[in-house]
């Protein structure tokens, strides 16, 4: 029977090693790898067909191996991108190289037969777009700020002027620059005065600013749900802003409806995982005062104060002593 781990993410992940060593202390086979080592740091061979429906072979780091058979679950945490493995090359040979390693080993890994996957990466994929985010927390009946995603300059001072106080944000956070450091670029109130036609170049998200008494993180793991009410210095319009050594976190209740759409959220998307972010209204125990903000499929938990229940409970969903939802 099928009993290892395959962690796949990058070398320093202080998240997947709490996981690691929770899964070590069970006597867990584990074996750790990032995709990106692909050459001296990582070599595999998988086969199909000849009788066999299912791919086979091995999967060998530097310092472990395991059988693709023998994976019983995958927790597919943040590998590094294959495109910093062929950065060295000339363009076209490098996004020849990328895309073959993506579809080659990571077709493999997308496709091992029997393995639970914490997330799947299609399923993360899917996951990270924020209008499908939106649109489903609606279509469920989760409370969302009013939208607008546009690269119109009429349609934003058009919002603008509907909402008064609108906030803009990323899609995504900013890529590497030269120096190989991801910036970010935070929630933050805009003025429509400041609108022009350097809105036209790519879309933004606009949302009308909710009168906030409060935010909460709330993490999903199976089952099992973990709440931290966040509380910023000066009241922050996005607390990530500042230095989380200074956030104060208290334990939080969700409401049972909220949480019953949380997990009907995650299988809407097909997660078992799922750090969500909400914005407080009112009471923390009306349901109505919970309004959505987003959903991050492979978020951070590892600085929580509930961080060792939570661990636990991904080595439980990893081994599966608790069933996936």
């Amino acid at each position: 029977m099928a009993s290892t781990v395959l962690v796949l993410t990058a070398l320093e992940d202080v998240t997947a090693d709490l996981v690691i060593s929770a899964l070590n202390e069970r006597e867990v086979p584990v074996v750790r790898a990032d995709p990106a080592d692909l050459g001296a740091g990582l070599s595999f061979g998988a086969r199909i067909g000849s009788g066999a429906s299912a791919w086979g072979g091995r999967l060998v780091t530097a310092s472990r191996e395991v059988e693709l058979g023998e994976v019983a679950a995958v927790y597919y945490r943040r590998p590094t991108p294959f495109a910093a493995r062929y950065g060295h090359l000339p363009a076209q040979q490098r996004d020849f190289a990328v895309a073959e390693a993506r579809h080659g080993l990571g077709g493999i890994l997308h496709a091992l037969a029997g393995a639970r996957y914490v997330n799947h990466p299609l399923a993360v994929m899917r996951a990270e777009f924020k209008p499908a985010q939106l649109q489903l927390a609606a279509q469920l009946g989760l409370t969302i700020p009013p939208t607008l995603v546009t690269n119109d300059v009429e349609e934003a001072e058009k919002f603008a002027a509907e909402h008064g106080h609108v906030i803009y944000k990323p899609f995504r956070g900013l890529p590497a620059g030269e120096d190989g450091h991801a910036g970010a670029i935070w929630a933050q109130r805009v003025d429509a005065d400041t609108f022009d036609d350097s809105l036209t170049v790519m879309p933004h998200l606009f949302q009308a600013e909710v009168p906030k008494t409060g935010d909460v993180r709330v993490t999903v793991v199976g089952r099992l749900v973990f709440a931290s009410r966040i509380e910023a210095p000066g009241g922050a319009l996005d607390w990530r802003r500042g230095d989380w050594n200074d956030l104060v976190h208290t334990p939080a209740d969700v409401p049972g409806p909220v949480k019953a759409l949380l997990h009907r959220y995650l299988a809407g998307l097909d997660l078992v995982f799922g750090c969500f972010d909400f914005a407080l209204t009112g009471a923390a125990d009306e349901a109505a005062n919970w309004v959505f903000i987003e959903c991050n499929p492979n978020g951070q938990w590892g600085w929580l104060p509930d961080a060792p229940a939570i661990t636990t409970a991904f080595a439980d969903i990893l081994t599966r002593k608790e069933a996936a939802p």
